[in-house]
């Protein structure tokens, strides 16, 4: 049940359902492999910054789902191809879901959406 727990909430760090985790977690992995990357292929730092963030948000997915089935005493199925999918899956759908949201401009800087606090 530690364990089922343990993964759970490493899970939870990772995924994008914890949005304020990125400047701690997320970024600074993603960074560490875009340095690892480009050290032996330099150009290859802003496409491999963004994989290796995306890779952090679906390893999070991923374990929140391997312990949730330990907390659940499911332990005995297997983490499959077809689940691994679902959750590549759900984190594509995210990355679409917040890309339309910036270019709807939903999202964006706050300076954008706040009226102006200065006189000009």
């Amino acid at each position: 049940m530690f364990a089922g727990g343990f993964l759970t909430f490493f899970g939870y760090m990772l995924s994008p359902l914890s949005w304020w985790n990125d400047a701690f977690v997320n970024i600074p992995l993603a960074l560490f492999f875009a340095c690892a990357v480009s050290f032996f292929y330099k150009p290859a730092f802003n496409a491999s910054f963004l994989v290796g963030y995306w890779i952090t948000n679906v390893a999070g997915f991923v374990l929140m789902h391997k312990g949730g089935q330990r907390l659940l005493h499911e332990s005995e199925k297997r983490y499959d191809l077809k689940t691994f999918g679902k959750d590549v899956l759900i984190s594509l759908l995210y990355t679409v879901l917040i890309v339309t949201l910036i270019k709807l401009k939903v999202l964006e800087p706050l300076e954008n959406a706040l009226p102006s606090l200065t006189n000009e």
